[in-house]
């Protein structure tokens, strides 16, 4: 056990971890992650983490009635980088597409009512959507609450019910069109399974260690 006087420990107990940078993905990742929720189905102005202070912020009040069907936030110390992207164009047979500069994007099923975001949970990757937004990879993971009393079961994205996945399905194709406009913002290629989710997340987890050069 660490020296609980050390200034590493001390500053922990002093100041919030930053949410991208300072919280663990988990010893069982990438099985098991860390998550950190940004906003849940409740919300109709969409929130995500400030990169410089790991404070919410309003990104855009939603505009419509295009609300996310379930919790939403990223995966920490993770990045959309090269390695990400490399999976995309390997599948769509393209040289040009790159990653987005994020964390990884990660969807979680659960039975309960999770009223607020700014939390962190334990969740189960079981597939995901294949995104690209302006030539960027922008992959959003589908995963289950760990324990969930009915999604908790769930091991592959086939478990989940047609209709659940269509109501994902349609908010990341559509969460950011303006009415009027014909282009769509979002392409969705592929819906992929278990193992490929893991395999995103292991790539991101590499693609965050070469970027920032350091793991916390």
């Amino acid at each position: 056990m660490g020296n609980p006087h050390s200034i590493d420990s001390m500053m922990s107990r002093k100041f919030k971890a930053h949410p991208w940078h300072g919280i663990k993905l988990g010893p069982d990742a990438p099985e098991v992650v860390t998550t950190f929720i940004e906003i849940v189905p409740t919300d109709t102005v969409k929130y995500e983490v400030d990169k410089e202070t790991g404070y919410l912020k309003i990104d855009r009040p939603q505009k419509y009635s295009n609300i996310i069907p379930a919790l939403y936030g990223f995966l920490p110390q993770t990045y959309s980088g090269k390695r990400v992207a490399e999976l995309s164009n390997a599948r769509l047979q393209r040289h040009d597409i790159v990653g987005d500069s994020d964390p990884i994007d990660i969807c979680v099923l659960t039975e309960k009512d999770i009223t607020h975001g700014d939390i962190i949970v334990k969740a189960r990757p079981i597939g995901g959507f294949r995104l690209i937004d302006h030539g960027q990879a922008d992959d959003k993971l589908i995963a289950v609450l760990e324990n969930d009393a009915i999604y908790g079961g769930y091991r592959d994205i086939s478990d989940v019910p047609f209709l659940v996945i269509e109501r994902l399905k349609h908010y990341f194709t559509t969460y950011k069109d303006i009415p009027g406009e014909n282009e769509r913002k979002c392409l969705l290629t592929h819906v992929y399974d278990v193992e490929i989710a893991r395999e995103v997340i292991t790539r991101s987890i590499e693609d965050y260690n070469e970027e920032f050069g350091f793991t916390l």
